[in-house]
Parts: C-alpha cells; sequence; structure tokens
C-alpha cells in the first residue's frame, strides 16, 4: 500500500498525540489525585510509579494501533532519524512524519490539561511545580547524567525495535507492538529514575513547549533542562540501530538462517547483498 505524504503526517500525528494522552494522563493521574490522608501513601491510592511504567508501555501500544499500517507508527524522531541513517526509511519523508510527531505531543498535552483542568488549578494554582507532568527534568543536575541515561535508554530502545521487526531474527514476527510496548516498560522500570526515561524528542519537546505557552513555570528553557531528552534520543537510537546491524542484522544476513528481506520499515533492506 502506498500512502501520501499528508495520510502519513496525520497517521504520525494522531498516533503521537495518543500516546501523549495516555503517557502524559496516567502522569496527571498520578501526581494531581495524591493521598490527602498522610497514613495512606500516595501510591496505594493511584498506583505510583508502578502506573506510570504501565502507562507508558500502553500508551505506545494504543499509538502503535491507530498508525502503524499508515506510517509504521515511528511515534518518535529518534527512531525516524535512525532508520533513515540505516537505510530503512528514506530521508524526504522525515521532515513531515517529525512534524507530525511534535504537533501531535503538543495537541496531546493540551486536551490532557483541557481534561484535569480543574483539579490542576486546584493542586497546582500556580503552575508553579508540575511541568512534570508533561515533561522529564533530571534527579542529578548537569547536563551529563541525563544525558548518559537517554543515550542508553534510547540506543536499547532503538535496537530492540529493530530486533523485534527483523524476520530474519525473529521468524514469527507476531504482536510486535505488543513487544515494543514492553521494552518501554522496561525501561522505564530499569531506568526511569535519572531523568524520566523521555527517549523520544517529540514526547518531551512537544508538551514541554505547550507547558511553557499555557503559563506553567520551571518548565526547563530556562536552565537548559530540555535538550537532554531532545539530544540523547536522537544520539542514543543511532547508536542502538548500528550496534543491532553491525553485530547482529547483517551477521544473520549473511548466514541465511531465514529467508531475505521483510525488516523494519523497509522490506527491501535485508535482501540489499551489497550492505
Amino acid at each position: 500500500m502506498v500512502f501520501k505524504a499528508s495520510q502519513e503526517f496525520m497517521a504520525e500525528l494522531l498516533g503521537t498525540m495518543v500516546l501523549i494522552l495516555f503517557g502524559c494522563g496516567v502522569v496527571a493521574m498520578v501526581v494531581l489525585f495524591q493521598a490527602t490522608d498522610p497514613a495512606i501513601p500516595g501510591q496505594i491510592v493511584n498506583g505510583g510509579y508502578t502506573n506510570i511504567t504501565l502507562g507508558w508501555g500502553f500508551a505506545v501500544l494504543m499509538g502503535i494501533f491507530i498508525s502503524g499500517t499508515i506510517s509504521g507508527a515511528h511515534l518518535n524522531p529518534a527512531v525516524t532519524v535512525a532508520l533513515a541513517v540505516t537505510g530503512r526509511f528514506p530521508w524526504a519523508k522525515a521532515p513531515h512524519y517529525i512534524a507530525g510527531q511534535f504537533i501531535g505531543a503538543f495537541l496531546g498535552a493540551a486536551i490532557v490539561f483541557a481534561v484535569y483542568h480543574a483539579k490542576w488549578l486546584g493542586f497546582d494554582p500556580q503552575l508553579d511545580n508540575t511541568t512534570g507532568i508533561f515533561s522529564t527534568f533530571p534527579a542529578v543536575p548537569g547536563f551529563w547524567p541525563g544525558f548518559i541515561d537517554q543515550v542508553v535508554g534510547t540506543a536499547l530502545l532503538m535496537a530492540l525495535i529493530l530486533a523485534i521487526g527483523d524476520k530474519l531474527n525473529n521468524p514469527a514476527g507476531a504482536a510486535w507492538g505488543l513487544a515494543v510496548a514492553f521494552v518501554v516498560m522496561a525501561i522505564g522500570i530499569s531506568f526511569g529514575g535519572m531523568h524520566g526515561y523521555a527517549i523520544n524528542p517529540a514526547r518531551d519537546l512537544g508538551p514541554r513547549l505547550f507547558a511553557l505557552i499555557a503559563g506553567f513555570r520551571n518548565t526547563g528553557f530556562e536552565n537548559g533542562v530540555w535538550l537532554v531528552p531532545v539530544i540523547g534520543p536522537l544520539v542514543g537510537a543511532v547508536i542502538g540501530a548500528l550496534i543491532y546491524d553491525t553485530f547482529i542484522g547483517k551477521p544473520l544476513l549473511k548466514a541465511g538462517e531465514a529467508h531475505q528481506g521483510l525488516q523494519g520499515a523497509d522490506p527491501a533492506y535485508n535482501a540489499d547483498t551489497r550492505r
């Protein structure tokens, strides 16, 4: 099937918007509905960080469901760039994919704020302390701790996306969307503390821009925090894709352990024996 650029743009926009609706929505639930009785820990009432990791995993799955057939459900500029760098995706399509991702993330954040607006103003009337519902912030001050975390997390994400979608490595190829959702959950569980596991520039910057326009304070633009979840994932995704291709993807192709073709977003990738 061949789709128009406008259709791919809208698929990425809607898929990323759904991702943010469920993802930022679960964070809003955990933060805004904390237990008022000190004797009852908030985690018992609303699930705490466990709900956040589960919620973001399901958010990815729902985004894949809505956009996967038309656009391949990148939902992440780092994924789009890594696929283009490794020859799986045409660079000419990257601009409208990335534009759709950022716009969808911005709109998703706006809808979450509209849904929770009354409760939000009761909880944080000056909008001083809740930008973290939309975007990520470091556990340790400085650029490098969070940057390393984002590189590692996104490298894992990208390498595992390729492993799951590679018919040479995963002949069954079943339930790939669910598998990717589990990857996101696993990254959150294992690497979520240092910088909130954004692992996606659009997921972080789009909602952060909405927070700035909506009048939130302490958005991370004033001290450069916003750069970490933008640059780190872009670097990490490319590293993860190159590591996968070098040590897994191309050795499998050369060994001929399965039929050629059908890898990632470009079915011709494995069939090109010149690689």
